[in-house]
């Protein structure tokens, strides 16, 4: 079977899919990705080939980048759904995605739920294809309804379509109920295949705390506040800290690193989730699902997107404590702030100290593994033909 695979350029965007490449390459399946430009690097450590699309001009994300953290919540997010994903990236990527199905012709296509325009392609193609999730599935649905206004144009029920597609998450129906009719859930382990960290910290055997504010936040001019609220929170904790900052931060903006402190721009999450004790995040899909399919609790800052939705639902189930950023207003983003270190600290303290946390994260890691495989899944989805 050939399986194009197609995603937006962010890591939590295209991680989601990868446990699905591998399960695809060991079942004798061919694979070719395609994506933007800024998804090759990361496309090629898998080891199948890519297509290379198009990006939005730069001009056009910068417009948006700039008032993404100066307008209200719900703006933010009809200028990220809509306007990015559902305009911007889908005129761009249109092109390569038809002209790599024309060429290649997939009898599947997997996509990031923010990646339309394969969706389009294999619709107009008579293609099945399929979601792998990154977010709660309210949150996917809500983002739908969004860029359905410039969605329809391209393909007459397009929307009802990608609603009526297998929709493929490995998020616990305890924390995440199905919004699509045709929800399928799958188990995935995070510290399958997991690689022994470096020895950053001198043979220290102090706990590990994992901080990530995933791949965008350090590009963002509330980036750099965010890192140092972070790192005085953790500055002299009994902890081996490792922080991930992403390829797009100004590494000077941070200032300085304290002694128990390793930074680095990524690093495979499934290998620090098999040693952390905690994860700070700010409560993006990928990470927050990562930590809870491992069993590990978080400390989640949350402040855009699903962040707030994934953070309420992490506490409820006991899996972690939630700091609300100082600096929220309502009319902009949440902004962290050094201010916030206090807080900050004392969640991580909580947390490592309170063995209920843990215990609650291992159980929906537990129900996360009676979930069927990927394996189980594939088997199923090319005999899945899209709606007349």
């Amino acid at each position: 079977m050939r399986v194009l695979v197609a995603s937006t350029g962010g890591a939590g965007h295209f991680n989601p899919l990868v446990p699905f490449i591998e399960a695809l390459v060991r079942r004798g399946n061919q694979v070719l990705i395609v994506g933007p430009p800024e998804l090759k690097a990361t496309a090629d450590a898998t080891g199948q080939p890519f297509h290379t699309g198009a990006a939005p001009a730069p001009r056009d994300l910068d417009l948006i980048w700039q008032r993404f953290p100066t307008v209200p919540p719900r703006e933010a997010a009809v200028l990220v759904n809509r306007e990015l994903f559902g305009r911007l990236c889908t005129a761009a990527m249109l092109p390569a995605v038809e002209q790599a199905i024309a060429d290649w012709r997939p009898e599947l296509v997997l996509r990031d739920p923010c990646e339309y325009a394969s969706a389009i392609g294999a619709d107009r193609s008579g293609i099945p294809h399929a979601q792998v999730a990154i977010s709660q599935a309210r949150i996917e649905a809500s983002s739908l309804t969004l860029a359905a206004r410039v969605l329809e144009p391209y393909r007459k029920r397009i929307v009802a379509r990608i609603r009526a597609a297998p929709y493929l998450t490995r998020f616990p129906a305890a924390l995440d109920p199905a919004s699509f009719a045709d929800t399928r859930r799958f188990r995935e382990s995070a510290a399958a295949g997991s690689e022994p960290l470096p020895d950053w910290w001198a043979g220290s055997d102090a706990p590990l705390v994992y901080v990530t504010f995933g791949s965008i936040a350090g590009g963002l001019p509330i980036g750099p506040a965010a890192y140092r609220a972070v790192l005085k929170a953790v500055d002299g904790l009994h902890a081996r800290v490792l922080l991930t900052v992403g390829r797009k931060t100004d590494l000077d903006s941070i200032g300085l690193v304290p002694a128990n402190v390793h930074m680095e721009p990524w690093v495979p999450q499934r290998d620090v989730l098999a040693a952390a004790r905690v994860v700070v995040c700010h409560g993006g899909s990928g990470t927050t699902f990562g930590a809870l399919a491992a069993g590990v609790p978080l400390v989640m800052v949350p402040m855009w997107a699903d962040q707030p939705a994934n953070a309420r639902a992490v506490a409820a189930a006991g899996a972690g404590q939630v700091v609300t950023p100082g600096a929220e207003a309502k009319d902009k983003m949440p902004a962290l702030e050094p201010k916030d270190a206090p807080r900050i600290r004392a969640a991580i303290e909580s947390v490592l100290a309170d063995r209920s946390y843990r215990e609650a994260a291992s159980r929906i890691a537990g129900e996360m593994r009676e979930y069927p495989t990927i394996d189980s899944l594939l088997s199923t989805l090319a005999s899945v033909r899209p709606d007349g």
